[in-house]
C-alpha cells in the first residue's frame, strides 16, 4: 500500500540567485541586528503569540478568539483538512497544489471543478453540493492562473456547503479582499499568511480565521506551538512596519500587467492574475524554465503535471532591477538577437587540447586527456599556456610562463623540420550551417586563441566572413569574465544572445554577461563527464550542428 509522496518543488541544477518560482515577497527589514538581545531571550521559553494574534486581530478588526496563529498558511489549510476528513470536498483545477495532497492525506474525496479564467465557477460547485459534497475550497486570487471570486460566490457556497475554506494568501495584491464578507458568513474559514506580502515566507506564520467555536477546533489540531517564539517575535515586528509591505503590494501590482505585455510581446500566451504572479504558457515550457535557471532566475514549472506541466509560474520581485533583469531574461532566452561560438570544442575540433598533452610530454610530464578536463572543470583555465604550465607544477615541473608558452606554440605552429598539430585539426561543423545559423541571427566567435590562431583557423576553413565579429585574447580578458562576451554583443549591436561552449568557464562568462549559455561535448570529452560539467547551461547538445534543431523547435 503506498502513502503520501513527499513534496518537492522542481529544482535546476544551475546556481539560482533570483528565486521567482515560490510567490515569496522582498525580504522585510526588520531591524534583527537591533532586536538580538530581545530574541536571544525568546529561544529558551515556549512560544506565546498572544501579541502576535492580538496585532493581527486588530489588523482585521476582529476579535482574538476568532484568529488561530499557524505555522503558515499550509498548516492552517491542513488543520481544516484534518477536522472534516473523510468528507467529500470540492475545489477548482488547476489550484495549489496542497488542497490535492492534504485531501489525500487525510482520506477526504475531491471533486474537482475546472477554473482557468473569468468568473469563479459558482454554478458548477453548486452542483458538487448537489452531488453530496459539504466542504468548497476556494483559492482566491486563484493560484496558479490568477482569477479572483467575488462575494457573492462565497454568499452562494456558503448557503449551500457546511463549511466553505476561502485561501486567501494573495488578497493583498488583489483589487478586492473578501475576508470581510467571509468574516460575516459564520460557516466560513480564512486561511491568510505572512509569506508573501509581508516577505516573511521562511518563519512560517500565517492564521486561520473563524467563528470562535470553529476557531477552537482547529486549534485541537496540530501542534499546540505552532509557530517559534523567534517567528512570532520577528513577525510582530514586521506588522509594525506594515507600510514597507503596501509599497510592495503596488510595485508587484505594477509589474504585473507590464509582465504580460513583455511575454505577449514575445509570444507567449499569459492569464490575466490578481496574485504576485503570471501564468504563462510558452512555446516550450521546459527550456524556459531551463534557460531562465541557467542566467540565475528560477521561474515555477510543473513537469509531469496534466493540467500545468505546458505553462510556467512566473513570481513577480517588487524591484526595479530585478524586474528589469527578469524581463531581460525572458527576452535573451525566448527572442535572442545574436549567436555566439566559442572556438576550441565547439567549431575547432580542439587540437589545443592535443598541443597541452604534447607540450607536457615535452617537458617530462605525462598528462592524460582526463587530466586536462578535469583541471578546465574547476574553472578559470581559459589560456592554455597558463593550464599546461599548472599542469607541469602538478607533475613536478615548475616552469616560466614564457618557457611554457613558446615550446606549446613551437608543438602547434610547428617548425621546418616537424609540423604542427594545427596542421591535423578541422572544423565541427560545415560552413553551410554557420551560413544558416547567420540567416536566422549575426553570428560571433569569441575564443582565447591568439588573432593569428584564429584568424588563420578561420580562413583555412573558409568560415572568416561568416562571422559579423571575431573577438580574439588580445581583445579583452580571457574567460571566465564575461568582457568578451560583452565585447562582442557590442561589435554585433545585439542586446541579448546565446553562446555556445564546450567549458564551464564558456558558461560562466556567458551568464555573466547575460547571454544564455549552451553547453556543447567537445569532440575529445567523455560524454557522461561532459553533461555534468556542463549541466548549469540551458541545454548540452551532442553536437555543435544540433543547434539548428533547437533554434527551429524555438522558432528562433
Amino acid at each position: 500500500m503506498s502513502g503520501p509522496t513527499v513534496y518537492r518543488a522542481p529544482r535546476f541544477t544551475a546556481p539560482i540567485d533570483l528565486d521567482l518560482s515560490r510567490n515569496e515577497g522582498r525580504p522585510a527589514d526588520l531591524g534583527v541586528a537591533a532586536m538580538a538581545e530581545t530574541l536571544q531571550a525568546t529561544v529558551a521559553r515556549y512560544p506565546d503569540t498572544t501579541r502576535l494574534r492580538e496585532m493581527l486581530a486588530s489588523r482585521i478588526g476582529v476579535g482574538t478568539d476568532r484568529l488561530l496563529v499557524t505555522a503558515g498558511g499550509d498548516d492552517a489549510l491542513l488543520r481544516c483538512f484534518m477536522s472534516f476528513a473523510g468528507s467529500t470536498v470540492v475545489a477548482s483545477n488547476p489550484t495549489f497544489e496542497m488542497v490535492r495532497r492534504y485531501a489525500e492525506q487525510t482520506g477526504t474525496r475531491l471533486v474537482e471543478v475546472g477554473w482557468w479564467e473569468g468568473p469563479f465557477p459558482r454554478d458548477a460547485y453548486l452542483e458538487a453540493a448537489d452531488g453530496g459534497a459539504s466542504v468548497a475550497v476556494v483559492v482566491s486570487p486563484h493560484n496558479p492562473p490568477g482569477p479572483v471570486g467575488a462575494a457573492p460566490d462565497l454568499a452562494a457556497l456558503a448557503e449551500r456547503f457546511e463549511t466553505v475554506i476561502l485561501d486567501a494568501a494573495y488578497t493583498e495584491f488583489a483589487d478586492e479582499d473578501l475576508t470581510p464578507v467571509a468574516l460575516g458568513l459564520p460557516n466560513v474559514i480564512t486561511v491568510r499568511t505572512l509569506s508573501k506580502a509581508f516577505g516573511l515566507a521562511g518563519l512560517r506564520v500565517g492564521y486561520a480565521l473563524a467563528a470562535p467555536e470553529v476557531i477552537t477546533r482547529l486549534a485541537a489540531y496540530g501542534n499546540p506551538y505552532s509557530v517559534s517564539a523567534v517567528s512570532a517575535a520577528l513577525a510582530v515586528r514586521a506588522l509594525e512596519d506594515a507600510g514597507a509591505s503596501g509599497a510592495f503590494v503596488n510595485k508587484v501590482r505594477s509589474e504585473r500587467e507590464e509582465l504580460r505585455r513583455v511575454l505577449e510581446s514575445l509570444g507567449v500566451e499569459t492569464w490575466p492574475s490578481q496574485g504576485n504572479f503570471v501564468l504563462a504558457r510558452p512555446r516550450d515550457a521546459a527550456w524556459l524554465a531551463a534557460g531562465a535557471a541557467s542566467l540565475g532566475v528560477a521561474l515555477r514549472w510543473f513537469p509531469g503535471s496534466p493540467e500545468l506541466g505546458r505553462f510556467v509560474r512566473i513570481g513577480l520581485p517588487g524591484s526595479v532591477d530585478d524586474f528589469d533583469r527578469l524581463t531581460r531574461t525572458l527576452r535573451t532566452v525566448l527572442a535572442p538577437e545574436a549567436i555566439l561560438f566559442d572556438l576550441d570544442g565547439v567549431i575547432a575540433a580542439d587540437n589545443y587540447t592535443e598541443t597541452v598533452i604534447a607540450t607536457a610530454r615535452a617537458f617530462g610530464v605525462d598528462v592524460t586527456i582526463q587530466d586536462v578536463w578535469q583541471a578546465r572543470a574547476k574553472g578559470n583555465a581559459n589560456d592554455d599556456w597558463e593550464l599546461t604550465r599548472r599542469l607541469l607544477a602538478a607533475g613536478g615541473v615548475d616552469l616560466p610562463y614564457d618557457t611554457v608558452r613558446e615550446r606549446f606554440e613551437e608543438i602547434y605552429q610547428g617548425t621546418p623540420d616537424r609540423p604542427g598539430l594545427k596542421e591535423a585539426e578541422g572544423p565541427t561543423v560545415e560552413r553551410s550551417f554557420l551560413e544558416k545559423v547567420a540567416a536566422r541571427r549575426p553570428i560571433a566567435l569569441v575564443t582565447g586563441r591568439p588573432r593569428s590562431d584564429a584568424l588563420e583557423f578561420c580562413d583555412r576553413f573558409g568560415i572568416t566572413d561568416v562571422f559579423g565579429a571575431i573577438v580574439t585574447r588580445e581583445d579583452a580578458p580571457m574567460k571566465p569574465d564575461p568582457a568578451p562576451v560583452t565585447l562582442a554583443l557590442e561589435r554585433l549591436g545585439a542586446g541579448t544572445a546565446w553562446m555556445l561552449g564546450d567549458t564551464v568557464d564558456d558558461l560562466a562568462a556567458a551568464r555573466a554577461a547575460g547571454v544564455l549559455p549552451i553547453g556543447v561535448i567537445s569532440p575529445h570529452a567523455d560524454p557522461d563527464r561532459a553533461r555534468e560539467q556542463l549541466s548549469a547551461a540551458a541545454v548540452v547538445l551532442d553536437t555543435t550542428a544540433r543547434l539548428i534543431e533547437v533554434l527551429d523547435a524555438q522558432e528562433v
